[in-house]
């Protein structure tokens, strides 16, 4: 899917291309790829004239070289965005060609993304510049306002994280937790865990491309600060996700410590069962091996009494320990 977007009166407008002719129409500042086709690739290559690299949206390029400038002008960044999916959140690797002069379009810059699927961040993006007029002016600030949107998606998810984990907190710290139960709260804290991670790793690579834009003077003074605040968002952003790193800790070693319980309190049972029987097994050994004759032969009620007696060795261990406390 191709897409480019216009200023219109200060806004963003969306016009999806079907066609080659359709480009000449539009003097856009930003033009998306969405899973492009290698038809589409052609047109935006013929037109602009722009190259796209084969290797722009692999996942195992090397960390080095995800951010570089061509010898003609063009800046090379390659970032990934964050999905909150509920059932696969996951990061997108996004691939952003910034060309800053085009006199033969007669334009001063057009920001190019690749990318193989819709992003949340985008459409917020989007919608935003279709709203506010004078939000975005050209292509750089297209760009700076991804970075900036991305940050505050990532909050909104930490909020997220955050509400969660509360319910885990109060499931944990009732106090009453079997096995099955313990392991649906592990299942999720792991799950929370993981998107914590990613969040993190996220503000990382955020960081990153935010910084080497400032490097690059790309940037113009108003530009330039509103790049050092994105930059400070995701420094606060990086004390939220260490203490939901504590947090998830807390809980899981809380968790952990309810299983320990559980499974002290079946090898209690074992322990109280075998020192109680103890005595039984003591009386019937003697009763078997130290006679001469078998006693219920010489003695009418010699069974009845050995076993009255095993029951009242094994009773009085147990009602030690009851007034112990240990069967509690």
């Amino acid at each position: 899917m191709l897409n480019v977007f216009s200023l219109v009166n200060g806004r963003l407008v969306q016009e999806e291309i079907e066609s080659l002719d359709e480009l000449a129409r539009f003097q856009p500042v930003w033009v998306d790829l969405e899973s492009p086709t290698r038809e589409e690739k052609r047109w935006v290559s013929q037109y602009y004239g722009l190259s796209i690299p084969e290797d722009a949206m692999d996942d195992d390029i090397e960390e080095s070289a995800r951010f570089y400038e061509e010898d003609n002008g063009e800046l090379h960044i390659r970032s990934d965005f964050l999905i909150d999916d509920d059932d696969d959140p996951r990061s997108v690797r996004v691939a952003f060609i910034l060309n800053q002069h085009n006199t033969e379009l007669k334009s001063c810059g057009v920001l190019f993304s690749i990318h193989e699927e819709d992003i949340p961040v985008f459409r917020l993006v989007r919608m935003r510049a279709r709203r506010a007029p004078g939000l975005i002016a050209d292509a750089k600030e297209a760009l700076l306002n991804l970075f900036d949107t991305d940050v505050e998606y990532s909050a909104d998810t930490l909020e997220g994280i955050y509400d969660e984990l509360k319910k885990v907190s109060t499931q944990v710290l009732e106090g009453q937790m079997t096995d099955s139960h313990a392991q649906q709260v592990l299942a999720d804290i792991a799950w929370e865990e993981d998107l914590n991670g990613r969040i993190r790793r996220n503000m990382l690579d955020t960081r990153r491309a935010v910084s080497f834009m400032m490097r690059s003077r790309m940037l113009n003074a108003e530009q330039f600060e509103d790049a050092r605040q994105i930059l400070r968002d995701i420094e606060s952003l990086d004390s939220h996700t260490q203490f939901l790193f504590d947090k998830i800790n807390f809980l899981m070693d809380a968790t952990v410590g309810f299983l320990n319980i559980n499974q002290n309190k079946i090898i209690k049972i074992f322990s109280v069962a075998s020192v109680a029987l103890l005595p039984p097994t003591l009386i019937a050994s003697v009763y078997g091996m130290n006679f001469r004759a078998m006693p219920e032969l010489e003695w009418e009620h010699g069974y009845l009494y050995a076993i009255v007696l095993m029951a009242a060795s094994a009773l009085v261990p147990m009602l030690y320990f009851r007034k112990r406390g240990w069967l509690a």
